[in-house]
C-alpha cells in the first residue's frame, strides 16, 4: 500500500502528467482538494473508487481516511493543485505518514507559476534584464515568513517574484516594493490559471491594489512583478550564438556563417 502525492498542476485537466493520471486511474482512493483542483482531474479515478473532496476537512480526518485505506492495503491518490513541493502543506502529512509506516511517493505538476508564464506567452528569465525568479508569499494568518525572507529583501536582488498567496494582501505589497523597484515596475495577476475562467491582468505596483479590488479577485491568484514582464529591446540569449561554439556545437564558425555555398567553395 502506497499514498501517491500527486501534483495535478495548475487546472487545467490535460496539465497533469501521463504519470499523475496513470495512478489516479487505477487507485481505489483518491484525496483532492476540491476547492483547488477540479474534478475533471479525478474524474478519470476508477469507477468503484472512494473518492473524497478534503477542502472541508482537517489534517486529522485526512489522515483517518488514510489510515482506513492503510488497513484494507488500499492504495491512494493524494492530489494536490500544482506542484505538491510548493505551498502544498505535504510536509505534515508525510511527517505522520513516516510516523505510521505508511509508504508515500511525490509525483511533480505543473507549478503555478510556469502555467501563468505560458498563459503570458512569454518568458520570465529574460538576459541580462533578469536571470532569477523567485518563489515567495506574504505573512497574513498562516505561518510567518521566516527571518531573512522579506519581500523586500528578496525584491532588492531584482529577480523577477512570483508572490504567492498573497492576493488579498496587496496594500502591503506595494508599501514594500515601490520603495525599491518603483511603482511603475511591471505586475501581473495570474487568476486561475488553466480553469475556464482564467484570467491575466497586466498592471504595474502603482495599479496593483486597484486592478485587484477592480476585478474583484479575493482568492487562486498568483502575482508576478519584474521588469522581465514587459521588457521589449534585450539582447538575445548567447545559446544559438553562431559566434559561441559549444560542447553540442564545437565547429560553429562565426565568420563562414550565413555565406551561400558558392562564397564557402572559395
Amino acid at each position: 500500500m502506497k499514498v501517491y502525492f500527486i501534483g495535478a498542476g495548475p487546472g487545467d485537466p490535460e496539465l497533469i502528467t501521463v504519470k499523475g493520471r496513470r495512478l489516479i486511474s487505477s487507485c481505489p482512493v483518491c484525496l483532492y482538494a476540491g476547492s483547488l483542483v477540479p474534478p475533471a482531474l479525478v474524474a478519470c479515478a476508477p469507477p468503484h473508487a472512494a473518492v473524497h473532496d478534503t477542502s472541508a476537512m482537517h489534517l486529522d480526518q485526512i489522515l483517518d481516511l488514510i489510515r482506513e485505506a492503510a488497513t484494507a492495503e488500499k492504495d491512494i491518490a493524494r492530489v494536490h493543485s500544482g506542484d505538491p513541493s510548493l505551498y502544498g502543506a505535504i510536509a505534515e502529512q508525510i511527517r505522520r505518514l513516516q510516523q505510521m509506516g505508511i509508504a508515500y511517493e511525490v509525483i511533480p505538476g505543473v507549478p503555478a507559476f510556469a502555467a501563468a508564464a505560458a498563459a503570458m506567452g512569454q518568458e520570465l528569465t529574460i538576459p541580462e534584464v533578469a536571470q532569477t525568479v523567485i518563489l515567495t508569499r506574504t505573512a497574513m494568518k498562516s505561518s510567518p515568513v521566516p527571518p531573512g525572507e522579506k519581500l523586500s529583501q528578496l525584491a532588492a536582488t531584482g529577480a523577477t517574484l512570483a508572490i504567492h498567496l498573497s492576493i488579498r494582501n496587496t496594500r502591503a505589497i506595494q508599501r514594500e516594493l515601490i520603495p525599491i523597484r518603483g511603482g511603475d515596475c511591471p505586475v501581473t495577476i495570474a487568476y486561475r490559471v488553466g480553469w475556464p475562467d482564467q484570467r491575466i491582468i497586466n498592471t504595474d505596483l502603482n495599479g496593483l491594489h486597484a486592478a485587484v479590488r477592480e476585478s474583484k479577485i479575493t482568492r487562486t491568484a498568483l502575482i508576478l512583478v519584474g521588469a522581465a514582464l514587459s521588457i521589449e529591446e534585450f539582447p538575445d540569449s548567447t545559446l544559438y550564438d553562431p559566434a559561441r561554439p559549444h560542447i553540442l556545437r564545437p565547429n560553429s564558425n562565426p565568420v563562414a556563417f550565413g555565406k551561400s555555398d558558392a562564397q564557402m567553395s572559395h
